[in-house]
């Protein structure tokens, strides 16, 4: 059997080679937009599903295939903050952050050519309030910059962050806990065993 991961983050490889998960990584490109009206924990279930789908048809061909799909979103009063596009998108987003709880949503999905599963992580996570300088520093870091609600726990960002309940690896992108057990469903060995 071998594991892929559908999926170019730092983040998510670093974290499973944390815990001594073997795996090859794949680029999985697929469509993120959101569709009209969908409800965010709707949405990240799905993208995480489609990126292990479209692994899974890049390596159908190795026997025992199975592919790990993830998406990490942000969401705040129901809508979802994805990567910012720009500085002042990144701007945007922390301030509408600054001094309120928002939700993480982290999906993970794993498919092989037999079966599938999927285990969703939801952590609540304040924020200080920020002074607009605050902001400009955070945002001059380069650091909100391809990160989901402009911002990364593992990184400066943690000094952003008041308070967390829920799961701080769900929240840098892939949520371990969730994940090792949906992984050892499908067999695949880890160094940590749960």
């Amino acid at each position: 059997m071998t594991l892929f991961l559908a999926s170019q983050s730092p983040r998510r490889r670093e974290l499973l080679t944390q815990v001594g998960v073997a795996f090859e990584p794949l680029d999985a490109s697929i469509d993120e937009t959101p569709a009209a009206g969908e409800p965010a924990l709707d949405y990240v279930r799905r993208v995480a599903r489609e990126k292990a789908g479209a692994g899974l048809m890049q390596v159908a061909a190795v026997p025992g295939a199975l592919v790990l799909g993830a998406d990490t979103e942000v969401v705040l009063d129901g809508k979802v903050f994805g990567k910012p596009v720009d500085a002042a998108d990144a701007a945007r987003m922390l301030r509408a952050l600054s001094g309120r709880t928002h939700q993480v949503i982290s999906a993970v999905a794993v498919v092989g050519a037999a079966r599938e599963d999927e285990a969703v992580s939801i952590s609540e996570v304040t924020f200080a309030a920020l002074t607009e300088a605050d902001i400009v520093a955070y945002v001059a870091s380069g650091e909100p910059f391809g990160k989901a609600g402009a911002y990364a726990i593992q990184g400066r960002g943690a000094g952003l962050i008041a308070h967390l309940s829920g799961s701080y690896s769900g929240v840098m992108g892939l949520p371990l806990f969730e994940t090792l057990r949906l992984l050892r469903d499908f067999g695949v060995p880890a160094r940590v065993r749960l």
